[in-house]
């Protein structure tokens, strides 16, 4: 969760895009026509060949983003903020263009805030670290143990990395790349971020008009919601916070969650309630996204979608000239980005996105028919996308569901700066 929350510059021209999907589908089309219409043959795995993958995850374990009003307060010492030494990997950190690395407006607003204990809110601590480099490992025994796929150390002619700018993605990027390539590099590490004004990484609320105005009353009046409204003041009342305190389940599970992966001995109440406050935590980001609001959804991922999109059709069109895509793109996000891309995809659990999650796209060739397909993991789990038949999946269905809420640049910035007569601005 990123407090606050905030024009992607990869750009390909529509008709190309569209016109490769039409030529994925009439292979395809040619491919089951020669196979004959009785023969529903699976697809031989063992002929399927890994091309590229993408993993857009969630920073590690941190402290909270804002204390909750209690006169007994949880203490936050900088003893949580030690590196593990196995996590040590040095980085660069650049801007999309390759420039000096932009300002970052959120982490000069969380050391404003300092908790209990001496640490600064939003800080990835020593438990985020290895839960980075333990993402990290996985990866390497998929990518690099299991399928000779990734070089066992860091190639940055393999590897692309970006992250938005914020402290503790950089960092959790970090340890996850000393996992995986377990300290070993062949060139420089660089982490590619942009301007929080330009970020597409997470729903740009600063940078999208239109969609601030449509949840701009959404938070407020989910408060409001019956069940909602009824839990909440069960909970305020056994913490012995005031009615009038603004606290949401948001602050609420944000608090829980950190304190419960820290081991850390929280308010007897929050401990009580934690599974239910989660699942209203979940309701009440469910109300303010709102799944039936198409226009809502593509301006909070559609331009992050389309940077994913763009990545596939790239490596699938024998135009692209070679050195120009990566075997491996590195995305570190934040659970309101995974929220809703999950949303989207068809495979959201209603569960909050923990720390350290990762939501993993594959792509294959299979080496006769010379077809692609995506097969897609969320947390290590294999799953099966909206608009999908199986787990793998064919790549021009995946395309054809993902272009539901994809959105260009020139589309994103047409939506946002929209003028909105639905009403849906004031939340109802």
């Amino acid at each position: 969760m990123i407090s606050g929350l905030f024009r992607v510059r990869l750009w390909a021209p529509v008709g190309v895009f569209t016109s490769l999907v039409h030529c994925l589908h009439q292979r395809r089309v040619a491919m089951a026509e020669l196979r004959g219409a009785d023969d529903q043959k699976a697809v031989d795995q063992s002929l399927l060949e890994l091309k590229m993958v993408q993993v857009v995850f969630r920073h590690g374990a941190r402290s909270p983003l804002k204390p909750l009003p209690q006169e007994e307060q949880v203490e936050w010492k900088p003893q949580l903020l030690e590196v593990p030494p196995q996590t040590q990997f040095d980085y660069t950190v650049t801007n999309l263009a390759g420039g000096p690395k932009p300002h970052s407006p959120f982490d000069s607003q969380y050391q404003k805030t300092t908790l209990k204990g001496g640490v600064f809110a939003g800080q990835l601590t020593k438990v985020g670290m290895q839960q980075m480099f333990a993402l990290g490992e996985r990866l390497r025994k998929k990518y690099v143990e299991d399928t000779p796929f990734l070089s066992p150390t860091f190639n940055p002619v393999e590897v692309f990395i970006r992250s938005t700018n914020i402290y503790r993605n950089l960092e959790s990027t970090r340890c996850l790349l000393a996992g995986l390539f377990q300290r070993q590099k062949e060139g420089p590490i660089v982490i590619h971020t942009d301007e929080a004004s330009s970020e597409v990484l997470y729903p740009n609320y600063q940078n999208c008009w239109s969609l601030q105005e449509r949840t701009r009353g959404r938070k407020q009046a989910a408060a409001l919601q019956p069940g909602i409204s009824e839990d909440l003041e069960t909970v305020k009342e056994g913490m012995g916070i005031a009615s009038g305190d603004r606290v949401d389940f948001l602050i609420l599970f944000d608090n829980v969650a950190a304190e419960q992966v820290h081991s850390l001995p929280s308010c007897p109440t929050l401990r009580s309630f934690a599974r239910m406050i989660e699942r209203r935590a979940v309701d009440t980001a469910l109300y303010i996204l709102q799944r039936e609001d198409r226009e809502g959804l593509q301006m909070a991922v559609g331009p992050f979608l389309h940077i994913l999109e763009s990545n596939l059709l790239k490596a699938a069109d024998p135009a692209t000239p070679p050195g120009k895509t990566r075997k491996l793109y590195l995305y570190a996000a934040h659970d309101v980005t995974l929220m809703p891309l999950l949303m989207v995809l068809g495979i959201f659990d209603h569960k909050w996105p923990p720390f350290a999650v990762d939501l993993t796209m594959e792509l294959y060739q299979h080496q006769e028919s010379k077809e692609w397909f995506v097969q897609l993991y969320y947390h290590g789990e294999e799953q099966v996308p909206k608009g999908c038949p199986d787990r793998l999946c064919p790549l021009d269905k995946f395309l054809n569901a993902m272009s539901v809420y994809s959105l260009s640049p020139e589309k994103y910035h047409t939506l946002c700066s929209e003028a909105q007569v639905t009403g849906l601005g004031n939340g109802e």
